[in-house]
């Protein structure tokens, strides 16, 4: 048999293969025969059985061999790429240029209630374009050091950033990998927002296109003059007057490099409404910016050591937005940018820049019986009672108060402040005001929820007895924390359960209850309910309700009780419609985050301190009340710089907030004094002021209601009797101040009209902080703040 002969049989798996194997055996044939026999035998079946084994395997592998040969994998290869070449060219080719006119677009919002009436009609384009040599070189470098360093030398389009755009688009991933300034510039001149295979391609060709059209000046000044800066502000003119009350010509490098930093998140960015984080994110991006315009050499680096950051000038209303409309509108804004770009993948520079002046009909769930309720309230209850001639105090008394459906968390109705155009900031969003002892239902939450024992093994409930002894040493394990909080006029309680302990706001327990749980366990129940706990150290201070909060998260909160555990989250926008584009909104009402009989212990426990506790006078004994049944809590900070009364019935949760605030010095103030009405010292507590608007507001709004609980404890199914103490009458707290001076020598030593609230004397090893962000300039990037170490909270 020849040699191609026997390899072709080899291949076919036949027996002509046999006589190479007789090469090594034994002469005889029969021997050959016989192990061949053998072999076929040892493989499990006869050799016509191997042959046929063979066979059916190894034509399979030769084929992929030859399919997979490097000539046709090359020859694949270079195919795909001029298939990819040649497209390239035919889009090219085919994707013109078209018209810009970026004013096109732009069309007022109108916002209407949630009965269709109109609100407010919100849409004058702020837009003036400025010549590019009128604006000062350095300032014209803080944008390219902010978005696209590269920019003087790219052909227009980033590769790999358009590469990961395209990939993430396509997989859903959402937002885009980067752009350069020229695709932000097309994007935001002749294209839209939206987040589309399509969208990008055009863009990647208009941009390369542009590019060689253009010169990079004519490129940067359309790109500045385009984007929108946030305050209704499209283009650097108008952002310098909105921000630094100047013209473009005349900002100095500092304040281009904020301008700059704002175009990546206009809204969250702008310093006048910004929250302790948004606040610590656009200083790293200025920071970001001038640094990187000292390594581009456009910046001498002892020049830049010596800037300080230029914090912008208050803001101005646009027209439509006075009185509480602005902060209805600015709200509804912000809630339909976070649903965009949950829903289409775009950061949120982009989402802004669809939802202003863009010809949205945007319909609220506010009520507008009850908005008009909640104004009224706040006037006849507060603001009526105050006179800043006479008193300096009064004109630092800011109110806020979110009031929401426990059913479908839709938010009913906003008192954001006195008025948009006199105060921007809305005081029924702003984070920077401690809760104070409104967090106490969340520690008993936590506990309830996770089954917490005591020190001693007892599981914690309604009936626990807790040491109520003022400043007792918090225990863990049988060592002291280094906490011991003292109660409101330093009354101690002895033996008491946590329903009296709850009623009556002692502090001392519930510092002992957070530590019996977990404080990380109090934290994470506190998240599962609503509240932004980013940046909050799991401390046993944070039992005080140390941290920051606003009334909009309380309502969510307590609404969450009031929903026997569902999860609630707030919102305002009902519906939001364009032309051709609806939105359809996030549902408020979320899964079970805390158990039922958890939630209604909670509840059931609330109702004692309205019935027997510090909200008894202006709440349970208001005359208002129509058989209502109420669970609230008082709360009062540190200083009295913040009253809270968050409460609800099975209907209505409202939460109000009152914070002392020097709008001059942005600085966070006492309130003591206000109104001149209040018992000396003159406190306002959460039991006051506070739960004077929220009954004044809800029993005219809501009527005979009862709660469904599903639990055997608290005072809504065991009535609590009046607390007995070994102090004298007029040192058992109560709903309002005492006649008789406090036991501290000062006012802002006796945190407030509820045991609870915020002390200010605690061991020096662990001592909660005395000041609560403020809204003012920042004097560094860390606080001493032991809550808040990377300063999230210092300004």
């Amino acid at each position: 048999m020849g040699r191609a002969e026997e390899r072709r049989a080899r291949q076919r798996g036949g027996r002509r293969a046999a006589p190479k194997r007789r090469r090594s055996q034994t002469p005889v044939a029969s021997t050959g025969a016989s192990q061949a026999t053998g072999a076929a035998t040892a493989t499990g079946g006869t050799t016509a059985t191997g042959g046929r084994s063979a066979r059916s395997a190894k034509p399979a592998k030769g084929r992929i061999r030859r399919l997979f040969t490097w000539k046709k994998m090359l020859g694949t290869f270079l195919g795909v790429c001029l298939l990819g070449i040649g497209s390239f060219i035919a889009l090219y080719m085919y994707v013109d240029v078209p018209e810009g006119n970026p004013l096109a677009s732009k069309q007022s919002n109108v916002y209407k209630y949630s009965d269709g009436s109109v609100l407010a009609r919100v849409g004058t384009v702020n837009r003036e374009m400025v010549d590019l040599a009128k604006v000062p070189k350095g300032v014209q470098h803080t944008f390219v050091a902010a978005e696209n360093k590269s920019f003087y030398h790219d052909s227009g389009i980033d590769v790999k950033g358009l590469g990961r755009g395209l990939f993430n688009t396509v997989s859903g991933r959402g937002t885009q990998g980067g752009s350069t300034i020229t695709q932000q510039y097309v994007k935001n001149y002749y294209l839209n927002q939206d987040q589309t295979v399509t969208r990008k391609l055009k863009e990647m060709v208009i941009s390369l296109k542009v590019d060689r059209r253009l010169s990079k000046d004519d490129i940067l000044a359309g790109y500045i003059n385009t984007s929108y800066y946030g305050r209704n502000a499209y283009g650097i003119q108008a952002a310098a007057q909105a921000y630094y009350g100047k013209d473009a010509s005349k900002l100095d490098v500092e304040q281009g490099a904020y301008l700059a930093a704002l175009l990546q998140a206009p809204s969250q960015y702008d310093w006048a409404v910004a929250g302790p984080v948004g606040k610590k994110l656009v200083q790293q991006r200025w920071n970001y910016v001038l640094d990187n315009m000292v390594e581009q050499k456009w910046l001498d680096p002892a020049e830049r050591q010596a800037m300080k950051f230029p914090y912008p000038k208050d803001p101005k209303g646009t027209p439509g937005e006075e009185g509480q409309k602005g902060y209805l509108v600015q709200l509804a804004n912000q809630q339909l940018v976070e649903r965009l770009m949950a829903t289409e993948g775009i950061k949120r520079s982009d989402a802004e820049a669809q939802v202003v002046d863009r010809g949205w009909t945007i319909t609220l769930n506010i009520d507008k019986k009850k908005q008009t309720a909640l104004e009224k309230a706040v006037k006849t209850q507060l603001t009526s009672k105050l006179n800043p001639k006479k008193r300096k105090v009064d004109d630092h008394i800011q109110a806020g108060a979110v009031s929401v459906d426990p059913k479908t968390g839709k938010i009913v109705a906003m008192y954001g402040g006195q008025d948009y155009f006199k105060h921007y900031i809305n005081n029924a969003t702003r984070r920077d005001y401690q809760p104070a002892s409104t967090f106490k239902p969340v520690i008993l939450a936590a506990a309830l929820e996770q089954n917490a024992t005591t020190q001693e093994g007892k599981p914690v409930n309604a009936n626990t007895v807790y040491d109520g002894t003022s400043g007792r040493q918090v225990v863990d394990h049988g060592s002291k924390v280094g906490f011991g909080p003292p109660n409101e006029d330093h009354v101690d309680y002895g033996p008491i359960t946590v329903q009296k302990a709850m009623n009556q706001s002692v502090n001392s327990v519930f510092a002992q209850m957070g530590v019996d749980v977990g404080m990380s366990k109090v934290m994470d129940t506190a998240k599962q309910l609503g509240m932004d706990t980013e940046g909050m150290q799991a401390v046993p201070a944070q039992t005080l309700g140390s941290m920051g909060a606003s009334p909009l998260e309380m309502a969510g909160i307590y609404a969450t009780f009031d929903n026997h555990g569902y999860k609630v989250t707030p919102s305002i926008v009902k519906t939001a419609d364009q032309k051709d584009h609806q939105v359809t909104m996030g549902d408020p009402i979320g899964g079970q985050v805390i158990s039922r009989t958890a939630a209604d212990t909670v509840t059931s426990v609330l109702t004692g301190v309205v019935d027997d506790g510090t909200a008894r006078k202006n709440v349970a004994n208001n005359p208002l009340r129509n058989g209502q049944q109420v669970a609230g809590k008082t709360g009062t900070s540190d200083e009295n710089k913040s009253a809270w009364f968050t409460g609800y019935t099975p209907d209505l949760v409202t939460s109000v907030g009152l914070f002392g605030e020097d709008m001059k010095k942005k600085a966070h103030v006492t309130m003591v004094g206000a109104t001149g009405l209040l018992p000396s010292p003159g406190r306002v507590n959460g039991g006051t002021y506070p739960a004077e608007i929220w009954a004044g507001y809800t029993f005219g709004v809501t009527d005979k209601a009862k709660f469904d609980l599903n639990t055997t404890q608290g005072a809504a199914v065991e009535p609590t009797d009046t607390p007995t103490f070994s102090q004298s009458p007029s040192q058992t707290p109560s709903n309002t101040p005492s006649s008789r001076p406090p036991t501290s020598s000062t006012p802002s030593r006796t945190p407030s009209q509820t045991p609870s609230q915020t002390p200010t004397q605690t061991p020096p090893t662990q001592t909660p902080p005395t000041q609560t962000p403020t809204t003012g300039q920042p004097t560094g990037g860390v606080t001493d703040n032991p809550l808040d170490p990377e300063g999230n909270f210092g300004q």
